[in-house]
């Protein structure tokens, strides 16, 4: 049995300057707040730091930084405080679109997914972004949230339903 040489940091460097937007972008979709993302982020690779000498080089990376970062999501969603605490509307960002209707379109869009992404169940969150936004398939997912294949499909399921109920729900919205 061959052993394989134990991660460098010149290595971990590599996978953090690689896969950060990834991190941030995936701590963004499952709810945490703006505000947040960055220091959840940097939490998230502290974590995989630690990990990182157990790591299975042969299996995908993002599936399994995806499992750390919905540990954090999902904590950092459950903490009391943060469920009284009221956020600010998204700051408007400068945009090299050429129209404003444009970015008014695409920013309401955005607004309106993860709005309804909101009203979902952290577990079928997890597995609707995993699947319907970062393209991941669905054995992956299950490996990388530690749940039975059949519970993600029915996760996705679910999701899928609750994603376009409430979508109907807020574009019925005054």
């Amino acid at each position: 049995m061959t052993t394989r040489p134990a991660p460098t940091r010149a290595d971990f460097n590599r996978l953090y300057e690689a896969e950060f937007d990834y991190v941030w972008s995936t701590l963004r979709r499952l709810g945490v707040p703006e505000a947040h993302v960055e220091d959840v982020a940097h939490d998230v690779f502290i974590t995989a730091w630690k990990k990182f000498a157990d790591y299975d080089p042969t299996r995908p990376l993002r599936p399994w930084l995806f499992g750390i970062a919905y540990r954090f999501a999902s904590d950092f969603r459950d903490k009391a405080w943060q469920k009284r605490e009221v956020a600010d509307a998204e700051p408007d960002t400068t945009d090299d679109r050429p129209t404003p209707e444009a970015h008014a379109q695409a920013s309401q869009a955005k607004a309106l997914v993860l709005k309804a992404m909101e009203a979902m169940p952290m577990e079928r969150r997890a597995v609707f972004v995993m699947h319907e936004l970062e393209g991941q398939g669905i054995p992956e997912v299950a490996e990388a949230l530690s749940v039975p294949l059949n519970t993600a499909y029915s996760r996705l399921r679910l999701a899928r339903r609750d994603f376009a109920e409430a979508v109907e729900k807020l574009r019925g919205a005054p």
